[in-house]
């Protein structure tokens, strides 16, 4: 008997509208409808009732002055439940703060998404000068100490992978723009346990960031605590640097990660 393909179940306008979405994730300034339709090949009246239904329920939300649509906050919280792990969020808002308090900076969280990376909560600074970023802010992963942190914890292949279709703008005079420089940052990043950036995405801001790992070992957030050089030098780096490494172990052992780190050393001196 011949086998029936699972095409002939699927949902047209679902279809769609999932193709929209993921058009969108890789835009987060937003596109117009015209280049919408253009990107995902579907007609424009489709697109224009999609993105509208999709804006109406809070999934996308769209700019009066520009028209553009971009996707809304409401994906994230759905993102939340399926990377679970659970309840990141939840599970690192504590060490935030404490991380806030140690530092005086603004302390921040985020996951990868695709090839970005997106704040997902922070604990500002209460200085008055401080450094803030929109929750749901993509940031490139090259340019960040928080992107630095989770490319260098992944798998290899996966990183391999990640590496291979990672674009390499240049933002300021400091970015990293090889693939060569960027693996020879990564490797640093391993051997010390937190990554930083050197005003290589905006200038007169640093970061210093560490990976968040779960039981098996591998990257589901980084942490990382951000503010302006002058209060953040790279001098300080190296005192810095271990706090939000040990604050991000924190959250890991509530992911099972210390069971990892036991069982490996049991191995070792067994």
């Amino acid at each position: 008997m011949k086998k029936k393909s699972p095409d002939r179940y699927h949902v047209p306008a679902l279809v769609r509208g999932l193709a929209i979405l993921e058009f969108l994730a890789q835009r987060p300034n937003g596109c117009g409808l015209p280049e919408i339709a253009a990107g995902t090949k579907l007609p424009k009246n489709a697109v224009f009732r999609i993105a509208t239904t999709l804006a109406a329920h809070g999934y996308l939300a769209r700019d009066q002055a520009t028209q553009k649509y971009r996707l809304d906050r409401k994906l994230l919280r759905l993102g939340y439940a399926a990377v679970d792990e659970t309840n990141l969020v939840g599970k690192a808002l504590d060490v935030l703060r404490d991380l806030r308090d140690a530092t005086g900076e603004t302390a921040l969280i985020a996951v990868m998404a695709g090839r970005e990376g997106v704040v997902i909560e922070q604990v500002p600074s209460q200085r008055p000068i401080r450094v803030q970023i929109e929750i749901g802010h993509h940031f490139p992963m090259h340019s960040a100490a928080p992107g630095k942190a989770l490319l260098a914890y992944l798998p290899a292949a996966e990183q391999a992978a990640v590496l291979a279709a990672l674009p390499l703008p240049r933002f300021t005079a400091r970015t990293l723009t090889t693939r060569a420089a960027l693996e020879q940052e990564l490797a640093q990043v391993r051997r010390c346990g937190y990554a930083v950036e050197r005003e290589e995405e905006i200038s007169g801001v640093t970061c210093i960031g560490a990976p968040v790992l779960n039981q098996r070992g591998q990257p589901v957030a980084a942490i990382w605590v951000t503010g302006p050089s002058s209060r953040l030098p790279a001098n300080q780096f190296a005192k810095i640097g271990p706090m939000v490494r040990d604050q991000a172990a924190r959250i890991s052992q509530r992911f099972g990660w210390e069971l990892l780190r036991v069982a490996s050393v049991k191995r070792r001196t067994g």
